[in-house]
């Protein structure tokens, strides 16, 4: 090895600490996370919060979100599904994934420091027993968030619960939808009870705050499709997870982008929509999913789309003993966030 380079390398290295970065544009993200004496804080300790992001502690009788761009918030509520319970300790168990972050690589970004953005807390249910309480809960609290100007950002709690969050969302526009999921969820009514997990976006279309022309559903299989009849009737794009394979992640991406376009649009993503491989820990598992590296590539193929509220469901921590499915529905919740770092009615950021 050249003496001179050696000699560069040890005058600049030999005595930094971690945090001591020299290329400025890594800087800014290092010194968000060290201080000057090259320590961080240990993932391990303090409060858990989405992703370590700063606790903004609400009162719901008197809500002030102050000057956020985005709010985290849990939804733990799993009275809607038709399998497997547990999804209600979804929030908890996301929380406590302990290194999310600072820096997506590949959408260029640090969004816990780009964007004004902190976990509330929980959504402030009046019952834990009453499904269409919990769903009114749901809607008002969202609507509170909006209301003053903040993006809401959801972790279930099972799928139900996007059908009051895009109520609140797009109570003034019709929004559009990227939903990555193993079912399509427009199902009609089982055992008398209309408003169950698998059907909330029949619900918000026909409420007329989900368009969808502008909606697109990706990953779909499963011995279900006989229930999903109201996707095609009402001129939803569905993308199977065989077809996804057959055209490739690029094409798919591109047809997202296409369907949803430049208008508002929303992201629901079921963590049933990966092969429980990589998702063991949810209410109804399909085998033949998406990959987390797959899943993770479509979402950073939305960089720019206008984001404006999102959701990350089904997480049920009791089916998870390495905390494998807790883990990648985290890293889901942080590209959705990284994406509203370049959404035009969020963060703003050129692409």
């Amino acid at each position: 090895m050249d003496e001179q380079e050696l000699k560069r390398l040890r005058d600049r290295y030999a005595e930094a600490h971690g945090g001591e970065i020299f290329n400025p544009h890594f800087r800014k993200v290092a010194d968000t996370v060290f201080n000057e004496s090259g320590t961080r804080a240990a993932p391990f300790a303090g409060i858990s919060t989405f992703m370590s992001a700063p606790q903004h502690v609400i009162d719901p009788a008197n809500p002030d979100f102050g000057d956020l761009q985005v709010a985290l918030m849990g939804v733990p509520m799993d009275l809607a599904v038709t399998n497997r319970a547990g999804s209600r300790y979804g929030p908890r168990a996301v929380r406590n994934v302990e290194r999310i972050g600072p820096y997506n690589e590949v959408l260029d970004c640090a969004p816990l420091s780009e964007l004004r953005v902190a976990d509330i807390g929980d959504v402030p249910f009046r019952s834990r027993f009453k499904l269409d309480m919990c769903h009114e809960d749901i809607e008002a609290w969202a609507s509170q968030i909006l209301k003053s100007g903040v993006a809401p950002l959801s972790i279930g709690g099972d799928h139900s619960v996007s059908h009051p969050l895009l109520q609140a969302v797009g109570k003034e526009q019709p929004v559009g939808m990227i939903h990555i999921d193993a079912h399509c969820d427009t199902a009609g009514a089982f055992d008398c009870e209309k408003f169950h997990h698998g059907g909330p976006f029949r619900h918000a279309v026909l409420d007329g705050v989900l368009d969808p022309k502008r909606t697109i559903q990706i990953g779909i299989r499963g011995p279900a499709e006989y229930l999903w009849e109201f996707s095609y009737d009402s001129g939803m794009t569905v993308i199977h997870a065989h077809e996804l394979q057959e055209v490739g992640l690029a094409a798919v991406i591109e047809k997202a982008r296409e369907v949803v376009g430049e208008g508002p649009t929303y992201v629901s993503f079921d963590v049933d929509s990966l092969d429980p491989a990589y998702a063991p820990g949810t209410g109804t598992p399909e085998v033949g999913g998406l990959t987390t590296r797959e899943a993770m590539a479509l979402l950073r193929g939305m960089k720019g789309l206008d984001i404006v509220a999102g959701d990350v469901v089904e997480v049920a921590p009791s089916y998870d003993a390495n905390t494998t499915t807790a883990q990648a529905g985290a890293q889901i919740l942080f590209e959705i966030l990284s994406l509203m770092v370049y959404s035009p009615s969020v963060g703003g950021k050129s692409v």
